[in-house]
């Protein structure tokens, strides 16, 4: 068999099902995965935050102490950018919008196929690596504007005329795509790879979603919009004043 991984990728289980993480342990290893087990959220926090730290996170939504959820933020609050695949049972919109704030990369509904897992696993680190070269100190300005809205990359601080602006790991990604796009019109297939990854099998409406949140925390009222819709296409960061698409 030809391995997915190298030896030296090392990934985290956290599942407190027994026979389930056994088999996944298992088949993970046989690709060529060096597997920790925690079998409950505060187990999984201490690993994740523990160097050196994993490669890879696979993290069920429904622990015995702690959900998925609630283990993703904190993990994410340490800063920690390990790729997390989340575990779960819940498949609409809202539970996926939920899910994706709290940090996760992707998530893949139970019951699955070991053959998804593992492309979902390969996915998550081609998107790593991808967004990491893209973003990487060096290669980019490490402050990104348009208009009065600021984004510092080394900081991860976003404002707008001066306020701070507090968003999701999600959010700030996709406004960092757009930012980085300014003055382009980004195909919406463009927006899904570059924020979601290649490979994301989720809803495209997720998209849809995000741009309403962006739209809500850095536009008002008061402030000259900046994320335009272009019809049948996509989206286009710019300054109202420079008339081009709205």
């Amino acid at each position: 068999m030809v391995s997915s991984a190298t030896p030296k990728t090392r990934l985290l289980l956290v599942d407190d099902e027994a026979r389930l993480t056994e088999l996944l342990k298992m088949e993970l290893e046989v690709e060529g995965y060096e597997v920790d087990v925690a079998a409950d959220g505060a187990a999984g926090l201490i690993q994740a935050r523990t160097e050196p730290s994993p490669d890879l996170i696979v993290l069920d939504w429904n622990l015995p102490d702690f959900s998925g959820v609630d283990i993703c933020q904190r993990i994410r609050s340490s800063s920690i950018t390990t790729p997390i695949l989340m575990l779960t049972g819940h498949d609409d919109v809202a539970d996926r919008v939920t899910a994706l704030d709290a940090g996760v990369d992707d998530y893949l509904v139970k019951p699955f196929s070991i053959e998804e897992l593992m492309a979902r696993l390969r996915a998550m680190q081609r998107r790593a690596s991808t967004f990491s070269a893209a973003t990487g100190e060096g290669q980019h300005p490490e402050m990104l504007q348009v208009g009065d809205l600021v984004m510092n990359t080394s900081t991860r601080d976003v404002s707008r005329s001066g306020q701070m602006i507090q968003l999701s790991v999600k959010e700030y990604e996709l406004l960092n795509f757009l930012m980085r796009g300014q003055g382009k019109v980004l195909e919406r297939a463009e927006i899904m790879r570059g924020v979601w990854g290649e490979n994301f099998y989720g809803d495209d409406n997720l998209l849809d979603v995000y741009i309403r949140y962006l739209r809500q925390k850095v536009e008002s009222t008061d402030r000259p919009a900046l994320i335009h819709t272009v019809r049948g296409v996509g989206f286009i960061l710019r300054e109202e004043r420079q008339e081009q698409t709205s």
